[in-house]
């Protein structure tokens, strides 16, 4: 298994003037300036006295400098500390403090609503945009960080060649990320990921959708999420991918102008994403035609329209669709099937780097997460009809949380399989079915165990549902919906909704899951970097 930073140290040699790092409509970076900035980098760690090993957090929002600096931490073998800058104030300082990071890179604005107080261990804080020192309590960092120039011309006065390239490849089973999981500040729980996991995926990732050079990426998701990281950034971008970041969370019309403008090769994103693709564009075109298709030789030409309307809108030069974080709305895979988009929907999480299961467009099945990446087991009597916990082991996972026993304990089996807490099946074909997570499956009174997961999936099929949640009150199953209502419903009408959903959703529920309420929610639900909506807030 090659080592990524070699793949990156070989893309800068050969592609040393391309584009590595662009912002949208903003700056741009080649492989030649990443190189620099990894080398003065180096240089200031030596003079400010910060050794390999040493943490050193990122907390802002997604831009091309957020990525160079990510690279300049990584390559020179300090641990990265990716912090989502969605979290909460003390939520960013507990983990900035928890991980031990001497230094913070981030934003002017979230500094602002940080107080140094509560990271004694911190150095210096860094603006990741400009560069600026934000604030420091050495006096050494500060002006190994204002020197940092000066000490790289000294050293290279004529600047360093694609020649002068080397990185570092004997640190596979040393830590390289600390990720942390959660935006709560109690018991805090960073997955440590090392060399060797980040070179597992982007060698599973070569092997089932490799990129050249001279491509492009938009870059969507969060860098502090593994899956934005590892599969957007990294796997891309060591291969010689020009990375473009849009910053903050894009609207619809923001997103297809850059996809226009890039054409990536490849779309990484989360099913939400896609929902409102579908709702937006595709189901009016095909509700429009709705008469046409009950005509096969119509409805194959309407469909192959579509398709290639769909692809035209992201660029042209989409050669899939990866999707993760939370499953599809049943009726938005169906059309997806139907009108054969090049999609797939994979399963992972941080500890795994993050790819549990994976498969490419042309054999992914409608409704699986893919087939496993390393070893998995389902721990049933009858894993192909009987759900049981997944439980998986490999090169990518993680070795731990850090300073934190009880959560390692925890997370491993006596026999050294990582307890995923997911619920699933596997079919004869080794196709992964999910089923729910452990933590939410609810015992009825008769001993039937139910997945909310599976009636949320019915009621997303049912009108005026725009995302639901199911919970348990009193032994009753309660639908949690935030409806999506025409603004012409009459009241009368309007009052009958919750009603519609629970008859329509119970066809199609066996009796021991039958919905016993639906309560229409003012907003929609709060939900996790991945867009998976947070359960334990909701009860």
């Amino acid at each position: 298994m090659k080592h990524y930073l070699k793949t990156l140290e070989d893309t800068i040699r050969q592609q040393w003037d391309r584009k590595a790092l662009c912002d949208y409509e903003g700056d741009a970076f080649t492989y030649a300036d990443v190189a620099l900035s990894i080398e003065q980098f180096r240089l200031f760690l030596a003079e400010a006295g910060i050794t390999r090993r040493s943490k050193i957090a990122i907390c802002a929002r997604n831009c091309a400098r957020w990525a160079m600096t990510f690279w300049d931490i990584n390559v020179n073998e300090c641990v990265a500390v990716p912090l989502l800058a969605d979290f909460h104030p003390n939520g960013i300082s507990t983990f900035t403090h928890h991980s031990d990071s001497v230094l913070l890179f981030t934003d002017k604005d979230i500094w602002e609503k940080l107080s140094p107080g509560q990271m004694p261990n911190l150095r210096a804080a860094i603006n990741v945009k400009d560069r600026s020192m934000l604030w420091h309590r050495d006096e050494r960092v500060a002006k190994a960080w204002e020197n940092r120039e000066k000490a790289y011309l000294s050293r290279h006065p004529g600047g360093i060649s694609r020649n002068h390239i080397s990185y570092p490849s004997d640190n596979m089973d040393k830590m390289a990320i600390i990720n942390y999981t959660s935006g709560t500040t109690g018991n805090p729980k960073g997955v440590m990921l090392t060399y060797g996991a980040i070179s597992d995926t982007d060698a599973f990732s070569n092997s089932h959708f490799p990129n050249q050079p001279g491509e492009t990426i938009v870059s969507m998701l969060p860098m502090a999420h593994m899956y934005g990281l590892a599969i957007e950034f990294i796997h891309p971008n060591v291969d010689g991918v020009t990375v473009y970041f849009l910053g903050k969370t894009p609207s619809p019309s923001t997103l297809l102008k850059a996809m226009q403008t890039v054409k990536p090769y490849m779309v990484v994103t989360v099913p939400l994403v896609m929902e409102k693709v579908y709702a937006n564009s595709i189901k009016p075109a095909l509700d429009k035609m709705k008469w046409l298709t009950v005509i096969p030789q119509a409805r194959k030409a309407i469909y192959k329209l579509i398709r290639k309307k769909v692809l035209a809108a992201f660029g042209g030069q989409v050669r899939g669709f990866i999707m993760g974080g939370a499953a599809l709305k049943p009726e938005v895979e169906d059309c997806f099937t139907k009108i054969r988009l090049p999609y797939t929907v994979g399963y992972g999480m941080t500890e795994a780097c993050p790819l549990l299961g994976f498969e490419w467009c042309t054999e992914f099945v409608p409704g699986s997460c893919g087939k496993p990446v390393h070893d998995l087991r389902i721990c049933s009597d009858d894993p192909r009809n009987v759900p049981g916990e997944i439980q998986v082991r490999g090169a990518n996972l993680t070795i731990g949380y850090y300073k934190n026993p009880e959560a390692n304990a925890a997370a491993f089996t006596d026999d050294g399989w990582f307890r995923t807490g997911d619920l699933g099946l596997i079919d004869e074909a080794n196709n992964i079915f999910i089923r729910g997570r452990i933590k939410s499956m609810i015992l009825n009174s008769s001993g039937q165990n139910i997945y909310p997961e599976e009636l949320e999936a019915v009621l997303s099929g049912c009108p005026y549902v725009s995302e639901s949640l199911v919970v348990e009150r009193k032994g009753r199953l309660v639908a949690l919906v935030y409806p999506e209502i025409p603004d012409d419903l009459d009241q009368e009408k309007r009052s009958e909704i919750p009603d519609l959903i629970r008859v329509t959703a119970n066809k199609s529920l066996p009796v021991y899951s039958k919905i016993n309420e639906v309560e229409i929610v003012d907003d929609p639900f709060e939900k996790t970097p991945k867009m998976s909506i947070k359960r334990y807030l909701y009860h």
